[in-house]
């Protein structure tokens, strides 16, 4: 079995804090900020392929959503929900030996598989790592894309999720989501109600275009303004099958 990267520290279930005094203080996870759930349904992973990639590629899929995206050589990328790595490569590929990718999954035998699929590829830019439902976990201004592939309607505290995402990105960093627009339960995110969410966790959105080959859209945010305290996040209330 092959050992997947780990990117610099892992967050244990409690923070070791010093006070004033200098003795240890432990804050638990019960103490951590409260989020407000999602006012939608939030579908079930069910499988990390959403097509074979010869099929995507003879639409080239990956091809144009980076052309989109602006993922260049030399950045950095993080790919959360990466499967088995259809993007992933394909990033590798673009950003080059002077570039990172960051591969990310939140099942384990998934996130081993692609482990094995960048050895046996000699991906010496990219890392592999087990992911968090509720916190990606990425080191602060790290990132000039966050890309998020037909996986945000599985997310299933997505307020908390763009919240700890926000540091990760870079002066100029933008996320980046391809979903399909019809109702979360049906796997997909109508983009209106993707760009509520987005929106109250202090992002803006900067570009949204229909992705037909993608199967669906692809839409960029950027963080604008400060990051709002958790309890004054508002969840959103737009129907989770209304269509934009």
């Amino acid at each position: 079995m092959i050992s997947p990267t780990r990117v610099g520290w892992t967050v244990g279930a409690a923070l070791l804090l010093t006070a004033c005094s200098g003795a240890p203080v432990t804050l638990n996870k019960t103490d951590e900020p409260r989020f407000p759930a999602a006012e939608r349904p939030i579908a079930k992973i069910v499988s990390p392929r959403w097509s074979t990639e010869e099929a995507r590629d003879r639409l080239r899929e990956a091809d144009k959503v980076m052309d989109l995206a602006r993922i260049a050589p030399g950045m950095t990328v993080a790919d959360i929900g990466a499967g088995e790595g259809y993007y992933t490569i394909r990033l590798a590929s673009r950003v080059g030996a002077k570039g990172r990718v960051l591969a990310e999954d939140i099942v384990p035998d998934v996130r081993d598989a692609l482990a094995q699929r960048v050895t046996r590829e000699r991906l010496d830019n990219v890392s592999v790592r087990l992911g968090e439902p509720d916190d990606p976990e990425l080191p602060e201004n790290s990132f000039d894309r966050v890309l998020m592939v037909h996986m945000y309607h599985e997310i299933e505290e997505p307020y908390k999720f763009l919240w700890h995402l926000r540091p990760s990105l870079k002066k100029n960093g933008a996320v980046v989501v391809v979903d399909a627009n019809r109702s979360t339960q049906n796997h997909g995110t109508p983009p209106a109600l993707l760009e509520c969410e987005f929106a109250a966790v202090g992002y803006k959105r900067i570009e949204l275009r229909p992705m037909p080959s993608a199967g669906g859209y692809i839409a960029l945010f950027r963080p604008e303004g400060p990051r709002p305290a958790p309890e004054a996040i508002k969840p959103c209330r737009i129907a989770a099958g209304a269509q934009n």
